[in-house]
């Protein structure tokens, strides 16, 4: 018997509309009474840690929390929240150590930028290394 030649599936389910931009609604914003503060993520060393350079003017090594590890995918140049390590030790040989628990989308950085909610030294243009 021959097969029947006909649409696959795969193209038959790529039907939608023209690109619609999502609307922001609600932009989570990092807690100072819990110290998170904003960050952005310069450096991927692997095993879900990465350098991020903070608000405060530190680098620190971020690791990503459990919760968003596998949702979410964090690369160099996105803008994170943060949350310092206070109990650990501060020497002057050794980055501090946070926890990364947000990641902002585009839309949501540029709602931030418009009304300039984001420190001026987080500009990706300004960052040391």
């Amino acid at each position: 018997m021959a097969k029947k030649k006909g649409k696959s599936k795969s193209k038959s389910k790529r039907r939608g509309g023209p690109y619609v931009p999502p609307v922001v609604t609600r932009v989570k914003f990092p807690s100072k009474k819990l110290g998170e503060m904003f960050a952005r993520v310069v450096g991927v060393f692997g095993n879900d840690r990465m350098e991020v350079f903070c608000e405060d003017g530190k680098h620190r090594i971020g690791r990503i929390r459990g919760k968003i590890k596998k949702r979410v995918w964090i690369r160099i140049g996105d803008l994170v929240i943060v949350n310092p390590w206070e109990w650990e030790t501060q020497t002057d040989d050794k980055m501090g150590k946070c926890e990364i628990s947000w990641r902002y989308l585009k839309h949501e950085i540029s709602w931030l930028e418009r009304n300039r909610r984001i420190p001026e030294i987080l500009n990706i243009n300004n960052i040391p290394f």
